[in-house]
Formats: C-alpha cells, structure tokens, sequence
C-alpha cells in the first residue's frame, strides 16, 4: 500500500482515541476548559451515563465569535506561549474539542463580556458546521451528544450507565477539591444532583471544601501537612491511622492545582502509611505539591493525568517525610467512627462491631499471637534476641516502657478482679491525660480508662505490640545495623547500570548491613548481610534493590525487611492477652502510649484503643 496523507477525520479520530477513553474523558477536558477561562460557576448535565448527553456551561469569558472556528482546530490554543516547559494551565494542547467533534456531535455557545449577543458552532462526526448566531448569557456552554457515534467500535467498550455516570461524579470531585472558590453543579436525568457551593481559598476554606467531596467526619479524623524542601511545597491533609478505606479511590493528589493520577505519589503515601495500615487498608489523603513548573513535565500523555519529575526522589522523600512526621506530631488519637460503631453495637439488632482487617482467609489478628502460647516472646531462646544484635537496653527498655515502669510490670498479677479494679485517688489526677485513668481489666486483656470525658477501652496486646516494635525501630536505625561476613562473597551479575546504581548508594547499604562492591562492568560481589535476616536469597535481595533504585531512587526494600522482623519481634515479646495487671502496669503502659507515635494502632494497623465520650454513652440510656 503507497503512504498516503491521513484525512484530518481520521487524525482527529486517532487523537480521540488517546484524549477521549470514555465520557469522564469529556467531563474533564471541557470542565478544565471552564476553569481556564476564569469561571466562578460550573454545571454539568449528563443522560445516558454521558453517552446521550454531557452539557457543560461556565460563566466564564467566553470565547470571540471571529475565534469559535480556531477552537475547535487542532492544535489551537490560548493557554501556551513559546515556552513548552512553563504550563500554568490545565490544558494546552489544542486537542480537546477536535478530537471531541470528532467522534460526536459538538456544540459550542458562547459569548464574552463585551459582546451584543452570543455565537454558535457545530461539528458532527468531524464535519464542521457554519458559524451562526444564538442566544446566551456571559460564558459559553458546550454540548456533546451521541458521544462515540461515529466510531461505533468503541461503544463496545463502555461500561453500564451507571459505571460511566460514577466515572463523571468522581472526576468532577477531583477536579472540585482543588478550586474550592468555585460553585460545581452536577445533574441529569440519570443521576441524583451534586452540589458542591463555592468557599474560598483560604485553608479553612479549602478543608470545607474536601469535606463536602470526602464526607464531613474526615476533618475531625485528618492531620494537616505543611512541608518544604528545595522549592517543593507540600500541602493538604491525611488520616489518621485508624481512620482507612478498603481502597485507595479517596487518595487525590494535585500537581500546581491538576489533578493526577502518578505512581511516585501513590508509592511515597504507601510507604508513609507502612507501618500503621493493615495490608488491605488504605489512607484518606488530599495533597497538594506546588513547584516549578519548570521541573515537572504535565506532556508525558495527552489524557495529562501522569507526570514526570526532574527529581523523583526528592518528592517521594518529602511526602514520605511530611507524612511521618505529622503523624508523630499528631501524637495518639482515636477516629470518631470507632465510638460510632461501638454505639451501633450496643443496639438491639446490631451487626457485632469490628474494624476493618485483614479480608477472610488471612490468618486472624488474634491467632497470630495467640500462636507462640501464652509465655510470649522468650529472650533466653530467641536466636533474634536484641543481645545479638548489639542492641542496648535488653530489659524493659527494647520493650518499649522505660526503666521506671518495669518494677510495676515485674511485679506480678493481682490478687483477685476486685483488687485490679480498685483504684488509690492518686489516680484521679491522670484523668486530665489523653487515655485518663486505668479502672479495670476486663477479660484479662481489654484495659477499661477513664478521662474526664470519656471512656477509653485499650487493647492491651496491641498496645504493648507497638510499644515494643517503635523501641525496636529506634534502636535499629540509631546505629549502624549489624553485619555478618559471608565465607564466600556472593558474585550477582546485574546490567551494568544496576550496578552503577546499587555502587552509588553503597555506603546507605552498608549503615544497613548489607556490603556489596563493583565486581567487574556487569556484577556486584557481596560480601556482608545484614545478620538479623538469617540465610536469605542474596541475589534475589540484590536484584529487588537495583529495580527500587531504578525506579524510585531509594533502598527501602531492605529497610522494610529489617523492620518486618523487628515487628515479627515485637508480637512475640509483648504483653500477652490473658496476663492480669496491676492499676500500675495499666497506667504505666497508657503513659507510655501517650508518649509514643503511632500508638493509636498496632503493628498489623488494628487500632490499640477506642474512646466513647460521655456525652455518646449517656445517649445510649437515653439522657440526651
């Protein structure tokens, strides 16, 4: 067949193919239309699930008449000067409405301040229809029916009507989050209305409008980040650890004001969340970066939902750093959906109250340390005690309560249920504390607190578990990691840029144990492991290390295996569930919660306690 020139149709076909996937692609790309042209008020109607039917109106400055023809060329664009590298717009590539006309039959209305009256144009299936005048307010509307109709093919692909119609609604929240000044109206005859009313900029402004997208509990269960470093700036807010998703659909991320959808981000929130989150659990989370647009490139795909960093590891190490450190910062809280369920449960005919976990078929939380019997973790047996490590502190102190609490924990049980709940009046001074004052031990394993406003029930297993594995943590990453010589290096034969990259971050490898040399253009020779991983697959090991180095310019592989055995440690050596305490030990170990980060869940991502106010429990007797 000769080479021929494509028909223009056909270009613009081709280019819809990668701009338009399905009727959320439209909502997008005309609703940033909207944006860009300084609207304060957008509606978007839809029927069909967007098949029949996407209108989209703004009253924003509209478009000339003389100019209506160039708006839907390809390749037109009022958004981009000369300089490629300094987008400040949500779109300005020219092919939206091309490639939209294309495959449906467009309409655009619209008409600027200054004119006298409004101006139409069409195209149907790529056929462009004459300029005409019509009727309109300031702004422009533009409407897309028969979506697909001219590339009947891709209608085969679609989802149901209301699979598509929820692609719409989420890409108009996700587009919302990040202009909270602006008024959002979504409708149709195949969907309930959404309303989203315009706030301001300001954070507080911005914090109503995530709650109006994400629901009004997630405010009162976040943490605001602020953070800094060489020119990055990180905004937004999180959840706290207890307070998850079965999915990460409520994870918005924004790159100067886009929403995207990028693997960096996703990864850094993962590893943020490592240690807090069960498996199948995931963080609520709204981030804004704002940086250069300069290091950042929006091109990588027409759709612009992915994007590219100049320095990948600088942002993957700031978000994974403001993260940690605000969690830390936030000290132990409890989310308030934990007193709402426990209230559930009190009611007749209640489902049994239970949080989130691992799906059925995973080995339960209780069986897991229920497992190694109720003597616990033995230091005299273990072939991972911290003493062959070269850890400080055998004693209470690698179980994470200092050295003035562990004359209460060697003290022994109670002598009877009527003595454990007693309590001296001393105690009613820590009822100002977070977690208050302990009352009672039910079961031999639940802690029952008092505050002066509430009622707090500690899980006592799981609160030392995580005592025990930040000491663990701590100790592990204050000092260098100890090594054990192997008595013959191990040759691993890696790509030459493998081993470029796992030579330039070989002095971070060794801080953890692992000594690894250049052995030749294309191979590693490794010499030491870290001794706390036993007999391992060295190359396998290797091998993971260069792929995380390619890919995110970091070794947190081999820093995730140190601290699963580290939290494999802590569930053996904690308080087990069925040991009886005295009013000592109890407070002794809220103190110690209270003082430690990330105690507010377990090393499995369970939370360690759940705190009913008084004001809920005199509810439930019907007070209030």
């Amino acid at each position: 067949m000769p080479i021929r020139q494509l028909s223009e149709t056909m270009i613009n076909q081709i280019a819809a193919g990668e701009v338009i996937e399905r009727p959320a692609s439209v909502v997008k790309e005309l609703v940033e239309n909207a944006l860009d042209a300084g609207a304060s008020k957008v509606e978007v109607v839809t029927a069909g699930g967007g098949l029949n039917l996407i209108r989209v109106t703004d009253d924003g400055s509209g478009i000339p008449e003389h100019e209506l023809s160039l708006a839907i060329a390809r390749h037109c664009t009022s958004k981009l000067a000369e300089d490629i590298h300094d987008i400040r717009s949500l779109g300005f590539r020219g092919e939206a409405l091309p490639s939209i006309g294309s495959v449906s039959r467009l309409s655009i209305r619209s008409r600027t301040a200054l004119g006298d009256s409004a101006a139409e144009i069409g195209i149907e299936g790529g056929r462009i229809l004459p300029v005409r005048p019509a009727a309109a307010n300031r702004g422009t509307t533009v409407e897309v029916r028969d979506l697909f109709f001219a590339t009947p093919a891709r209608l085969k692909f679609m989802k149901g009507e209301r699979a598509e119609g929820s692609a719409i609604g989420d890409v108009v929240k996700r587009i919302a989050i990040a202009f909270p000044a602006v008024r959002f109206t979504l409708a149709g005859s195949d969907r309930s209305t959404l309303e989203l009313p315009a706030t301001d900029e300001s954070a507080e402004g911005s914090l109503r409008r995530v709650a109006q997208v994400m629901g009004a509990e997630f405010p009162d269960n976040s943490i605001a980040i602020d953070a800094m470093r060489e020119g990055v700036h990180l905004t937004g807010h999180v959840s706290i650890p207890s307070f998850t998703r079965a999915n990460a659909l409520q994870q918005y991320a924004y790159v100067n004001g886009r929403p995207v959808r990028d693997k960096l981000i996703a990864g850094a929130i993962r590893g943020a969340f490592a240690d807090v989150l069960p498996r199948d659990r995931h963080a609520v989370t709204v981030l804004f970066l704002t940086l250069d647009p300069g290091t950042v490139d929006v091109n990588v795909h027409p759709a612009k939902a992915d994007v590219r960093f100049r320095d990948p590891g600088l942002v993957r190490g700031l978000i994974v750093g403001a993260i940690r450190q605000a969690l830390a910062d936030a000290g132990i809280r409890s989310a308030t959906t934990g007193a709402a369920g426990m209230m559930a449960a009190f009611r007749p005919g209640a489902a049994p109250y239970g949080h989130g976990g691992p799906a059925n078929g995973h080995r339960s939380y209780e069986a897991s340390y229920h497992a190694s019997g109720s003597a616990g973790f033995d230091p005299a047996r273990s072939s991972q005690r911290p003493l062959d490590m070269q850890f400080d502190g055998v004693g209470f102190e690698h179980r994470g309560l200092r050295e003035p609490d562990q004359a209460a924990f060697d003290a022994g049980p109670l002598a009877s249920a009527d003595a454990r709940a007693g309590q001296s009046e001393a105690a009613e001074t820590l009822l100002g504390a977070v977690l208050g004052a302990a009352r009672a031990q039910v079961h031999e394993n639940y802690i029952v607190a008092q505050t002066r406003d509430s009622l707090v029930i500690v899980d006592q297993h799981a609160a030392h578990e995580r005592l025990v594995y930040e000491a663990l943590k701590n100790a592990l990453h204050s000092r260098p990691v100890p090594s054990q010589m192997l008595l013959l290096p191990e040759i691993i034969d890696l790509p030459e840029e493998d081993a470029e990259r796992l030579a330039m971050h070989s002095e971070t490898l060794a801080r953890f144990g692992l000594g690894i040399e250049r052995f030749g253009p294309g191979a590693v020779a490794v010499r030491e492991t870290p001794s706390m991983l036993g007999e391992t697959n060295v190359g396998q090991l290797v091998r993971d290390l260069a792929d995380e180095i390619a890919d995110n310019d970091t070794v947190e592989t081999l820093k995730e295996r140190l601290d699963k055995i580290a939290a494999t440690m802590a569930c053996h050596g904690s308080v087990r569930s069925g040991r009886r305490l005295k009013p000592e030990e109890m407070n002794a170990l809220l103190r110690q919660m209270e003082a430690t980060p990330g105690s507010g869940t377990c090393n499995h991502g369970r939370p360690t306690y759940i705190e009913l106010k008084l004001a809920d429990i005199e509810r439930l007797f019907g007070r209030r």
